[in-house]
């Protein structure tokens, strides 16, 4: 099993920036992929960000590409999403994914950007 935590969620105004954090423990030599994933008020969960064990994998949704950074610490067990220039639609709930054969899910940070 992996454990997830976020942290590094809060409020924020636009055009500001925000630093989230993913702190895994348990059995992390089994992940082979890390991802983000937001969820808004009334919204489905969307992907944001995901990045392979190595690092040389990365991919961005259209929406937050040139804005959002996606970034590990193996090293840490950590994986991180750097947030620039944020908008009021970027206001939700993110949440870290660990891929190890299944997928395993962390309890979210809220994360919102006022007008």
């Amino acid at each position: 099993q992996v454990r997830l935590v976020e942290s590094g969620g809060g409020l924020v105004q636009t055009g500001g920036s925000l630093r989230l954090s993913c702190a895994a423990s348990g059995r992390t030599f089994s992940v082979y992929n890390w991802g983000w994933y937001r969820q808004a008020p009334g919204k489905e969960r969307e992907f944001v960000a995901t990045i392979s064990w190595s690092g040389a994998g990365i991919h961005y949704s259209d929406s937050v590409k040139g804005r959002i950074t996606i970034s590990s610490d193996n090293a840490k067990k950590t994986v991180y999403l750097q947030m620039d220039s944020l908008k009021p639609e970027d206001t939700a709930i993110y949440c870290c994914k660990a891929e190890a054969g299944k997928g395993y899910w962390g309890q979210g940070t809220q994360v919102t950007v006022s007008s």
